[in-house]
């Protein structure tokens, strides 16, 4: 009886268990690299579609042409990364850090980064079509010829930090 106590009182210190992402298994939809260092990695063209990417830190990592649709990467660190035609259509990229990142063609339909960093990254020709932005640090950030979040607005020519058309900046931010 004694055992089963200690036991139980183990379980309840710990917590429930939880999966150890395994860092060293190869590029795949649905792998689990959650807090993993990918730092400075050569991914260009990877699927990672529907991945756990939690924490997980790519800088100066390239991922051009990757597939990260529908991944959960919240609070991920793509600081310096080469994101260039990177997939993160449905993605959680919520509090994920894209600073200085180049975004350029990256499509981000419907894509989740509310209280994401964008400080002076590069989103030219981007699509922000459907994406959410509340709280984002656009700071910097280059939206030329980017698709705006209501799915028409092209941002023109050296919008910077905002989306601005013809008629002036544009202050839908997908919420």
């Amino acid at each position: 009886m004694r055992t089963a106590a200690a036991m139980l009182l183990f379980a309840l210190l710990i917590g429930p268990e939880v999966a150890q992402a395994a860092c060293n298994d190869s590029a795949a939809p649905g792998v689990m690299w959650r807090r993993c260092l990918m730092d400075g990695e050569d991914m260009a063209g990877v699927n990672l579609a529907k991945a756990d990417l939690r924490g997980a830190s790519f800088k100066r990592a390239v991922l051009v042409g990757a597939d990260l649709s529908g991944s959960r990467a919240g609070g991920a660190k793509f600081i310096s990364a080469d994101l260039k035609q990177v997939r993160l259509e449905d993605a959680d990229l919520k509090r994920a850090d894209f600073t200085n990142a180049m975004l350029d063609g990256a499509s981000l339909v419907r894509a989740d980064l509310r209280g994401s960093r964008l400080y002076d990254a590069k989103l030219r020709g981007a699509d922000l079509t459907g994406a959410l932005l509340t709280s984002a640090d656009l700071l910097r950030t280059d939206f030329s010829g980017a698709t705006w979040t209501d799915g028409v607005t092209i941002c023109a020519a050296g919008s910077l930090g905002r989306c601005v058309n013809s008629s002036g900046p544009v202050v839908d931010d997908g919420t």
